[in-house]
C-alpha cells in the first residue's frame, strides 16, 4: 500500500468514527431533550398541585379566622375589622399603582 492509499484508508477510517459519534451524540441529544420535556410536564404538574395547595390553605386560614365558638365572638370582630383593614390597604395600594 502505497502512502497515498493509506492516508485515503485512514481518512476514511477516522470519517466512519466521526459518523459514528456523530449518531451517539444525536441519540444521546434525543435522549436528554426527552428527559427534559418529561420534566417540564412534572413540573408543570408540581405547580400546579402547588397552586392548589396555596389556595387550600389560604382557604383554611380564612375559614379558621372566620370561626366562631362561644366565647370567642369579640375576638372574632377583632379580626374580621382586621381583615377589612388589610382589605383596604391592598385596595389603596393597587389605586395607587394603577396611576
Amino acid at each position: 500500500m502505497n502512502p497515498n492509499e493509506q492516508s485515503l484508508a485512514n481518512f476514511q477510517t477516522r470519517v466512519r468514527q466521526m459518523i459514528l459519534r456523530f449518531q451517539e451524540l444525536k441519540k444521546e441529544g434525543d435522549e436528554l431533550r426527552a428527559v427534559i420535556a418529561k420534566n417540564e410536564q412534572d413540573m408543570k404538574q408540581l405547580q400546579a398541585k402547588l397552586t392548589q395547595a396555596e389556595n387550600d390553605y389560604q382557604s383554611l386560614k380564612m375559614a379558621k379566622m372566620m370561626e366562631i365558638t362561644d366565647g370567642d365572638l369579640e375576638n372574632a370582630k377583632g379580626r374580621l375589622a382586621k381583615m377589612i383593614r388589610d382589605v383596604n390597604k391592598c385596595i389603596a395600594i393597587l389605586s395607587d399603582e394603577e396611576q
